[in-house]
């Protein structure tokens, strides 16, 4: 089993248990994957952590899977991130504001901000995650 935290285009966020990704994939490409507050069919994996579990009985034995390789786990969250984030650069926090308050459609953006305004951010109750991720090709200087 692989469980997903997963969201809705209405920005409500809910679990999904799956027998395998593929699972979570056909499954949502029918629109069979609905949000449980609004019926949603929208959805999308979001970041979170990762849990998995591979139960084989033989006889009277349990075997788990394997352990965690983190260095590809990472590996796949700097990938996922960079793929699935719009890249605001230090507009991290007036970006941020502006979908909270509508003035624009949520998205997941990344991008910088400094400690005054993670602050701000905190007083308004957005929530944000800081990752620390390696800069990207264009970024690196020369």
């Amino acid at each position: 089993m692989i469980v997903f935290d997963l969201e809705c285009s209405s920005g409500h966020r809910f679990e999904g248990w799956f027998t395998h990704n593929g699972s979570f994939e056909e499954q949502n490409a029918k629109h069979l994957v609905t949000c449980p507050v609004c019926g949603d069919d929208r959805v999308k994996k979001i970041i979170s952590p990762v849990t998995s579990c591979v139960v084989r009985r033989d006889a009277e034995s349990i075997v788990e899977s394997p352990p965690i390789d983190y260095r590809r786990l990472t590996q796949e969250i700097v990938e996922y991130v960079n793929k699935n984030f719009e890249n605001v650069g230090p507009d991290f926090a007036k970006e941020a504001l502006k979908m909270h308050y509508g003035v624009t459609e949520k998205k997941n953006i990344r991008g910088s901000a400094t400690e005054q305004e993670e602050q701000t951010l905190r007083r308004e109750k957005i929530e944000f995650l800081k990752i620390p991720l390696p800069k990207e090709e264009s970024e690196k200087e020369n």
